[in-house]
């Protein structure tokens, strides 16, 4: 399956609003003037008044923030920047075969409260190994919430089984590398502006799905560098066009 030469799938077109997140999702502070928005969505097939509908939208909805002369992400959004470009530059540290552990300890939660309990460890890039138990190696170099403390334990164990099997177990490693590989190949093939966009906001979810485990745990050929590279030069090139498109230094 890894090797597969199947043609990957067509992008789904972006919408304004997907297109707009986009642009400030990788840039760095996340704002931009409205002139400059404006050059920029043009390549990619938006027009001015699309475009004016979209920012209308999004500012009531609460994805951006007016400011003086264009706009910025909302905090809720510079979060999802944070989440996104840790996906891409993940801080790692070496692993000495220590797993860190949630075991769920608060009782009485609706449905709502466990899903999104759920939602916010596997963000953490935890998965669980049985109800209530989540895991995963301690290679990571960043603090777990503070308030995960009022529902949770938290714990370091050692696997007592071989911690490659268990790691196969805890995530889908082959269907990830397989969609890795065939977004890889989609990239590739992409060459109008719009169909970039598409396939790298789909390398940036299939990013953000890794659970980016010490070396010694994954498959053979493991793709998940080559896809973060990709993006990478994608960004720089992003970049290149928001100042060249926008006139910015």
């Amino acid at each position: 399956m890894n090797g597969s030469t199947d043609p990957a799938p067509a992008p789904r077109p972006l919408s304004a609003r997907s297109v707009v997140l986009s642009l400030l999702l990788g840039t760095h502070p996340a704002e931009l003037p409205v002139r400059d928005l404006v050059r920029l969505v043009e390549g990619f097939g938006v027009g001015g008044s699309t475009l004016r509908a979209a920012l209308s939208r999004m500012t009531s909805a609460g994805d951006l923030v007016r400011t003086g002369t264009g706009y910025r992400l909302s905090e809720r959004l510079l979060e999802r920047q944070r989440r996104q470009d840790e996906a891409v530059s993940p801080h790692t540290r070496a692993w000495e075969g220590d797993w860190e552990t949630l075991v769920v300890t608060a009782t009485g939660r609706g449905p709502a409260e466990r899903a999104e309990l759920r939602t916010r460890l596997t963000g953490l890039r935890l998965a669980e190994l049985r109800e209530g138990v989540w895991l995963r190696p301690a290679n990571l170099r960043r603090p777990l919430p503070g308030d995960l403390d009022r529902v949770a334990e938290r714990l370091v164990s050692r696997a007592d089984r071989p911690a490659r099997d268990l790691a196969a177990r805890l995530w889908p490693l082959d269907a990830w590398s397989a969609a890795a590989r065939s977004l890889l190949v989609q990239v590739d093939r992409a060459r109008r502006p719009a169909d970039r966009l598409a396939a790298f906001a789909a390398v940036v979810r299939h990013l953000l799905a890794d659970p980016v485990l010490p070396a010694e745990l994954l498959p053979p050929g493991w793709p998940g560098a080559a896809l973060r590279d990709a993006y990478t030069e994608y960004q720089r090139e992003q970049s290149g066009q928001v100042r060249a498109r926008g006139g910015r230094t």
